[in-house]
């Protein structure tokens, strides 16, 4: 199969013939059909997070089954899916609680990688999918069984994006009606926490950015202001938007020591900032914690939006199908696999809500 290999941090990825192991037990091979491109990935790529190279990354995929292992159950040849990152055991101290984002289990697919180049040298299963290839071999519980009337391209991105966006309002956080709220970064994650704040019934959403381009279409997927950051009134302006007290939660959605520190200064008294986007290994923050105390201020953070596969991902399709959930306009442009680069620079400019790699 035809894959996009990181082989050195901070370059352009090449497409390479990439072998793929059978699926073992409990395991499933999906045939590709699209893959959204995530900052995370991105991370890796340019070195801020570490990682062993070559690998492949991408990790927000739809696709058709193509195999399964022994014991894999309610999956079939032919079901068409959404592939993500998040492996879970069902049974550990967090997973039987729901907390499947932080299960504890060490999978056979943690300790081998099935990627293998033309010289039979292991490659990296980069972010447990590897989907930046035309298949993936991944754990049954990254796979979540979808309508077949869905369109696979838009399915993609409930692998990550709108999967950990919509739930760090909807999961990580109880967000009552009349909230008011401010998202800070307006990618491809923050345009999916505007969404679930408008759904939840926040009464103002403020979305923030620095690109204006990203700003002016907020609004359609339920911001009822936008603000850039940037701007030296920033924090006035924000108050003045929430009678003088900060919104009562902040979701920083970017993975900037700068964005959690302003979302830190502009959160009310008894606020919940939420910190969902990933930063740079080693970035350390300052907070003074008498202040903290005082105001009754919580931070707390949001792994994948605290997302149980299973769960979540029927309930966003249900959503998208009543039209209750936008996702066809967060699509920002389609790629062939051989073009990745510059859909990967498009997303690292921050043009896109989300670019995808189209394998059909």
């Amino acid at each position: 199969m035809k894959a996009a290999v990181c082989r050195e941090v901070g370059q352009p990825l090449s497409i390479e013939e990439v072998a793929i192991a059978a699926p073992e037990r409990g395991e499933v091979k999906v045939k590709l059909v699209a893959c959204a491109i995530c900052h995370s990935d991105i991370m890796f790529i340019d070195g801020h997070w570490q990682g062993a190279l070559p690998a492949v990354y991408g990790h927000e995929a739809s696709g058709i089954v193509e195999s399964v292992g022994s014991g894999v159950s309610d999956i079939s040849v032919g079901d068409h899916v959404v592939v993500t990152l998040i492996r879970s055991c069902g049974d550990c101290h967090y997973c039987s609680r729901s907390i499947e984002t932080q299960c504890e289990k060490t999978f056979s697919l943690d300790e081998r990688s099935p990627l293998s180049d033309r010289s039979g040298a292991i490659i990296g299963q980069g972010l447990n999918a590897g989907a930046f290839a035309e298949y993936v071999v991944v754990e049954q519980s990254q796979v979540c069984v979808i309508p077949r009337e869905l369109s696979l391209d838009v399915a993609s991105m409930l692998g990550c994006g709108v999967l950990t966006g919509f739930g760090a309002v909807a999961n990580t956080v109880d967000l009552a009606p009349g909230s008011t709220v401010a998202v800070i970064g307006c990618g491809g994650v923050g345009i999916n926490s505007i969404q679930a704040a408008a759904f939840k019934g926040a009464q103002c959403v403020i979305a923030i950015d620095v690109v204006d381009a990203k700003l002016e279409k907020t609004q359609l997927f339920g911001a009822t202001h936008t603000l850039n950051s940037s701007a030296q009134t920033f924090t006035d302006d924000v108050l003045a938007l929430t009678e003088g007290r900060g919104p009562d939660f902040v979701f920083v959605t970017v993975g900037a020591r700068s964005a959690i520190m302003q979302g830190m200064q502009i959160l009310s008294r008894a606020g919940t900032l939420v910190i969902v986007g990933m930063p740079a290994s080693e970035i350390l923050l300052e907070c003074d914690p008498g202040e903290l105390a005082s105001k009754g201020q919580s931070i707390v953070g949001s792994k994948m939006g605290s997302s149980s596969v299973s769960r979540d991902i029927p309930l966003l399709v249900n959503l998208y199908q009543e039209g209750l959930l936008k996702l066809d306009e967060l699509i920002s442009g389609r790629y062939a696999l051989h073009d990745i680069n510059e859909a990967i620079d498009s997303v690292r400019r921050g043009e896109a809500f989300r670019n995808v790699v189209m394998f059909q």
